[in-house]
């Protein structure tokens, strides 16, 4: 009998809102707006975040780097300049052989100069990165080799000829042939390609996709500056220990850098999941926002609700009392309403998620975001329009299961 009742009730709910059709259409694209304004914002900030969580995590969520902090500092106290020292070779030498924790450590710098790169008739522009690394730099830092292999210790020792291209170099000098052997040019020096890195990606200016690497001994020989700074690198056994490994490492280099009790670290060290934490709370900022827009054209589509269905009681007084005439109770004329108000917030609700995926993900393939189903903001979006249905249609509801039929069926 229930189900018979709500079943009825349904069914001129539907019939009411195709008689109505452009007032209800109207009242869910104002519903809609507000579900593509959350999920479509929340999506492409989902997708963003998962791509470059990708990207930061390329290196492991265990791994991080000791850098130089770098320029001058002028003291609060006695206002004398402290420079701060560059890291040097031997520094990292002497921490690579002084940290005793299990893992795996590397040391890498950069050339100041950028170079051009040539192949025969094949040239890249001169914009191009010269990495000196180590044997195991390429572990750590998160890169895969696509084609050839990696340094040697041998040939990191003996600062040999040989280099490692990154994927957007190779394409660059190699649309058609195989690097791996060939001699290429860099600057006005010879060096034999021994392998190509895969492909990372540079939105958002990441990825080694544009660097060329060669033996850290091979750049110390070739460009070595007096103010050059060597980063460290060192990938913990798992992500547990790496609070233990960054307290170990921050302690041992302030022993090799004789720095004091007192005296502030002049290196500073950077976890890999730390930038996702620092990417996460930028991203947050945005999400605050999406709330915000959400919320208050949500807000705007109750009342425009709420308004619809109170002039759609005053039209259909004569329908009302007719209804209650021929034995529908007050009941079951305040759950037709309800069950209006919720049915039109539920389809403009269903639009809304449709349309803010399409245009979230869209907006992130902008930027290489990954396709995301936000699941979670689909379900609280059918809550908060089902809320939003019943708190809208509750008022109209009730004052039309209050009518008086027999002044209902003299209205005209």
């Amino acid at each position: 009998m229930v189900n018979q009742i709500l079943k009825e009730n349904f069914k001129q709910a539907l019939k009411s809102i195709r008689s109505h059709l452009l007032r209800a259409i109207l009242t869910m694209f104002i519903v809609s707006l507000g579900i593509v304004a959350l999920i479509g914002t929340l999506t492409a900030i989902e997708s963003l975040k998962g791509s470059l969580s990708g990207k930061f995590m390329s290196m492991g969520s265990n791994t991080f780097s000791i850098k130089n902090k770098g320029g001058v500092r002028v003291s609060n106290h006695n206002k004398r300049s402290r420079y701060r020292a560059p890291i040097g070779y031997k520094e990292a030498l002497e921490f690579k052989r002084r940290f005793e924790l299990p893992g795996i450590t590397s040391i890498n710098t950069f050339s100041r100069s950028l170079t051009v790169l040539k192949y025969k008739n094949h040239k890249t522009n001169p914009n191009i990165n010269i990495v000196g690394i180590d044997e195991n730099y390429l572990e750590t830092s998160g890169n895969d080799i696509q084609l050839g292999r990696n340094f040697s210790e041998r040939e990191i020792q003996s600062a040999s000829h040989s280099i490692i291209l990154g994927s957007e170099i190779s394409k660059k000098l190699f649309p058609s042939t195989h690097p791996i052997d060939k001699i290429i040019s860099v600057g006005a020096a010879k060096y034999k390609v021994i392998g190509v890195l895969k492909e990372k990606g540079a939105s958002m200016g990441f990825g080694g996709d544009r660097n060329c690497y060669i033996s850290l001994s091979q750049l110390r020989q070739k460009y070595y500056t007096p103010n050059m700074s060597f980063t460290v690198n060192f990938m913990a056994p798992n992500p547990q220990v790496l609070d233990l490994a960054v307290d170990e490492a921050t302690g041992v280099f302030r022993i090799i850098r004789k720095l004091k009790t007192s005296d502030e670290n002049n290196f500073y060290i950077s976890r890999s999941d730390n930038l996702v934490q620092q990417l996460e709370e930028n991203l947050s900022t945005l999400n605050f926002g999406a709330y915000i827009i959400a919320f208050i054209t949500l807000l705007g589509a109750s009342v425009g609700l709420m308004n619809i269905m109170l002039v759609s009681v005053s039209e259909r007084t004569r329908e009302i009392g007719l209804r209650m005439a021929v034995g529908a109770t007050p009941a079951m004329i305040r759950n037709q309403f309800l069950i209006e108000a919720v049915v039109i917030t539920e389809m403009g609700c269903l639009l809304g998620i449709v349309m803010g995926i399409g245009l979230g993900n869209f907006v992130s393939s902008f930027v290489d975001g990954v396709f995301i189903m936000p699941w979670f903001w689909i379900f609280i979006s059918l809550i908060v329009s089902t809320t939003v249905g019943l708190i809208s249609g509750l008022y109209p509801a009730i004052k039309a299961s209050k009518t008086d039929p027999i002044e209902s069926l003299r209205f005209e």
